[in-house]
C-alpha cells in the first residue's frame, strides 16, 4: 500500500550587486545575485526542505550546514540530489512539486520553462509533474524594495507503509 506525505518549504535570500543569479538551476541575467553559502538558488532550497519535510528528516540546515565548508558554493542541484537520494534510501519518491517564486524583478516567465525541466531531471520526475510559477509583492516589503527573493514549494512523496 502506497503512503502519500506532503511537505512545506521556504527560502528567502537577500539580493547583491556581484553575484550570480541562480533560480531553479537556472541562472538569470540581472544586475544583482542571491547571498548564500551555496549558490543560493531560493527555488531549489525551498524544494529541498519541502522533500525533506515530507519524509520528517530535517531540514536543509541539517543535512548541509552553511558552517560545513564542503558546501561552499556548492551548486543546490547536487543539495537537492542528495535530498532525493535520502528520500530513496528512506523508501520514498517524488511524486509532484508546486512552487512560486516571489521577486520583484526581473521577469522570470522567460526561464520557467528551462527551471522546470532542470528541476524535473534533479527530482527524477516528469516535466508534468513541476510547477514553477512567480509573482511580485507588488512594491511591498523586502522583495519589492528589490532587497531579496523568496520561494515557496509544497512537495508530495510516495512510499510504501512501514512494515510492508
Amino acid at each position: 500500500m502506497n503512503q502519500f506525505r506532503i511537505g512545506f518549504g521556504y527560502d528567502a535570500h537577500q539580493l547583491v550587486p556581484g553575484r550570480k543569479f541562480i533560480v531553479g538551476g537556472v541562472s538569470i541575467p540581472h544586475t544583482k545575485g542571491a547571498i548564500g553559502h551555496s549558490d543560493a538558488d531560493v527555488l531549489l532550497h525551498a524544494i529541498a526542505d519541502a522533500l525533506l519535510g515530507a519524509a520528517a528528516l530535517g531540514d536543509i540546515g541539517t543535512h548541509f550546514p552553511d558552517t560545513d565548508p564542503r558546501f561552499k558554493n556548492i551548486d543546490s542541484k547536487v543539495i537537492v540530489q542528495q535530498v532525493v537520494l535520502l528520500l530513496h534510501e528512506n523508501n520514498f519518491t517524488v511524486g509532484n512539486i508546486d512552487t512560486t517564486i516571489v521577486l520583484q524583478e526581473p521577469k522570470i516567465s522567460p526561464y520557467i520553462p528551462e527551471m522546470r525541466k532542470q528541476i524535473a531531471a534533479v527530482l527524477e520526475i516528469d516535466e508534468s509533474d513541476v510547477s514553477v510559477k512567480a509573482t511580485t509583492t507588488e512594491h511591498m516589503g523586502f522583495v519589492g524594495r528589490e532587497e531579496g527573493v523568496a520561494a515557496y514549494a509544497i512537495a508530495m512523496i510516495v512510499g510504501k507503509e512501514k512494515g510492508k
